[in-house]
């Protein structure tokens, strides 16, 4: 059963305004959560479902069966634009990106995506494709695995960790998540094991975005997504991390102003022009609820912008 707890979705509805004839997408659809409740309020209106994960395609065909007014996308949201095009939708009223890792993903052992569970490395969110997290791990250079540390996971000791898989693994492949684990732990100073939150929770996050090209790309989508919004439509995308948070907060900014050219420029040369008003001047993030029933919304952070 593909279980999962939607973060923040009465704050999510709420913000998207949802007009009962009006056209919506959800990119990240998981587990249905976040479409089931748009559904609710559609009367003669439409909602797309995008997941690049067949199972939660396949747990979306068992929630919605026949409904009609639901159409179901296997596929990655970066390819927003050309989703659309093929089903003849120029313009729509309301989207949602979630950008987190469904809890589903994260609690099935096989997938690889936690290092809670022994269990072959692998991290796909689309199982089609060829790149796994075994891939990245034992093949990438130390630089490049480094790179990555730093850049995706703003891991402190990258470097160290990538000289010391890349070391072990001269004996052999490392094929586990615990294995890895163990790996990154070797290296890491003792009190960083009993710091808050898990000494490895870093390194998976940044082979995780990695393998799933969860930042490349990024800010043209969302980009596209907004120039596809009617006026009034709105665009609600949820965060779990600082770099995603500050990619969606530098493209609000850049979209809802004017002027982009460089203060030192006596007169506009840009002709640029706001395609948004930011309706969060700060994120929105989980009430002290949420985060007693559920402990993943705690890194969450909404943010909020309307087509004008």
């Amino acid at each position: 059963m593909f279980e999962h707890k939607s973060v923040m979705l009465n704050e999510v509805i709420d913000n998207l305004k949802i007009k009962p004839n009006g056209v919506y997408v959800d990119c990240t659809a998981g587990g249905g959560g976040h479409s089931f409740e748009i559904l609710q309020k559609l009367q003669d209106g439409r909602l797309i479902a995008i997941d690049k994960d067949i199972d939660a395609i396949n747990e979306c065909k068992r929630k919605f069966g026949n409904n009609n007014k639901i159409t179901l996308v296997k596929d990655d949201f970066h390819n927003y634009k050309t989703i659309l095009q093929n089903l003849s939708i120029e313009k729509v009223d309301g989207i949602l990106i979630d950008l987190g890792v469904s809890s589903f993903q994260i609690d099935t052992a096989e997938r690889g995506f936690s290092y809670r569970f022994d269990a072959p490395l692998d991290m796909r969110m689309n199982r089609e494709q060829g790149l796994s997290a075994y891939q990245v791990v034992n093949t990438y250079d130390e630089q490049e695995l480094a790179e990555i540390f730093f850049k995706y996971g703003e891991e402190p000791f990258a470097r160290k960790i990538a000289k010391k898989i890349v070391e072990y693994r001269k004996d052999k492949p490392i094929e586990t998540t615990l294995e890895l684990v163990n790996v990154v732990e070797s290296v890491l100073p003792a009190k960083i094991k009993f710091e808050k939150g898990h000494s490895c929770k870093k390194v998976f996050q940044a082979i995780r975005i990695e393998v799933n090209g969860e930042i490349e790309g990024l800010k043209q989508t969302i980009i596209d997504m907004i120039n596809s919004l009617n006026s009034s439509g709105r665009i609600c995308i949820l965060t779990f991390h600082s770099l995603e948070d500050r990619i969606v907060k530098e493209v609000f900014r850049e979209l809802a102003t004017d002027c982009i050219c460089p203060k030192e420029l006596p007169i506009c040369v840009c002709n640029h022009h706001r395609t948004i008003d930011i309706i969060t001047k700060k994120p929105i993030i989980a009430t002290e609820e949420e985060l007693k029933q559920n402990s993943r919304s705690a890194s969450a952070k909404l943010r909020v912008a309307q087509k004008v």
